[in-house]
C-alpha cells in the first residue's frame, strides 16, 4: 500500500482486538503521544469520516492528534448530528461547520482513517 510515489509501508497483521480506529476516542487517549500504526482511504461516507474530514481540513490526523496538541478534553459538537462544530487549527484560526454534511462524495477518497 502506498500513500505517495516513492513511498511505501508494510503493516503487521493485527488482530482486530488489537486496533484502535480514530473514531473510537476516549479522554484517556489525549494525553498519550499516540502514532497511528496504520491508514486507509475511506471508501463510502459515514459519521466518522464525516468527522475525520474536518479534523483532516483543519490540519489534523484525527480527534486524538487535535486533543494532543491543542489539549482540550472535548472538541465541540452539535448535539444534533454529533459533528464537529468548531476546531483551532495550528495558527490558531477557527474553522465553523454546519450541522448538515460538508464531505461531498467526490472528497470521501481523500479522507485519511488511522488505525491506532
Amino acid at each position: 500500500m502506498t500513500d505517495k510515489p516513492g513511498t511505501s509501508f508494510s503493516r503487521e497483521a493485527v488482530s482486530p482486538e488489537d486496533t484502535k480506529l480514530a473514531g473510537d476516542v476516549s479522554g484517556a487517549t489525549a494525553g498519550i503521544d499516540l502514532k497511528p500504526k496504520f491508514i486507509q482511504r475511506a471508501k463510502t461516507w459515514s459519521d466518522e469520516v464525516e468527522n475525520l474530514y474536518r479534523f483532516q481540513q483543519a490540519g489534523y490526523r484525527d480527534e486524538i492528534e487535535y486533543k494532543q496538541v491543542k489539549h482540550v478534553a472535548a472538541v465541540e459538537r452539535w448535539p444534533e448530528t454529533g459533528f464537529v462544530k468548531k476546531l483551532q487549527r495550528k495558527d490558531n484560526t477557527f474553522y465553523y461547520y454546519d450541522k448538515e454534511r460538508e464531505c461531498e462524495d467526490k472528497e470521501v477518497h481523500n479522507v485519511k482513517m488511522y488505525g491506532y
